[in-house]
């Protein structure tokens, strides 16, 4: 069984990517001004810290795209071969629909990266890749887990997935990787498309066809 958040959520994520990437494509001053204030004081904690940036770009990589793709599929794989074949479809979706939506948005939208950074990337940067791809295995994990565990155990997996994706997101910007409106893009896609496609991977009860006696009541009551 796969968790299905209110649909507001997604809906409200959706809509704050459209307007975050209104905003990119227009190069809107004030989100730059931040952009650039606070990848400049990441720059001289990189440069005074150099044992820690080695340290985040081995980190980081565990949000990659091949890791993502190969851990997602796994997964889907396991869920299947369990019998629980709407739950595999969920994470597969996900596990392809992510990286094919951020690298479709670095094609098409023009967001340069921090000059300089602490890795070398040449490809545009809006959304963060590997924010989209670790905020999508949270969420995917949380979605997955919610209905098995019980209060205190969901409110540890909650934490857990918030951590690690906030760790990844903050990577990318530590490195220079990424812009923080990026790493903002990342979050929102992940936060719209995960729980869109969970709604979509019904329970087998539910989007089952309706029992014989249910669809006619009178002759059940025979």
């Amino acid at each position: 069984m796969v968790a299905r958040p209110p649909l507001l959520v997604p809906l409200l994520a959706l809509a704050g990517f459209l307007v975050l990437l209104a905003v990119t494509v227009a190069g809107w001053a004030p989100p730059d001004r931040f952009d650039t204030a606070v990848s400049d004081a990441f720059r001289g904690y990189g440069d005074a810290s150099p044992r820690l940036v080695d340290g985040l770009r081995i980190a980081t990589d565990v949000a990659a795209t091949i890791p993502f793709l190969v851990a997602g599929l796994a997964v889907a794989v396991g869920l299947a071969v369990r019998g629980r074949r709407r739950a595999a479809a969920f994470v597969a979706g996900v596990t392809v629909l992510v990286p094919v939506l951020w690298g479709l948005m670095h094609w098409l939208v023009h967001h340069p990266r921090p000059e300089d950074g602490f890795v070398v990337i040449t490809s545009n940067g809006f959304p963060s890749g590997h924010t989209s791809n670790a905020a999508a295995a949270a969420l995917v994990a949380v979605l997955l887990l919610w209905h098995r565990l019980g209060g205190p155990a969901r409110l540890l997996t909650v934490g857990l997935a918030v951590a690690f994706a906030l760790f990844v997101g903050l990577t990318r910007v530590a490195l220079l990787a990424h812009w923080p409106t990026d790493v903002l893009g990342g979050w929102l896609l992940a936060l719209a498309v995960v729980p869109l496609a969970a709604r979509i991977a019904r329970t087998p009860a539910a989007a089952g066809a309706a029992r014989p006696a249910d669809r006619h009541p009178d002759r059940a009551a025979r």
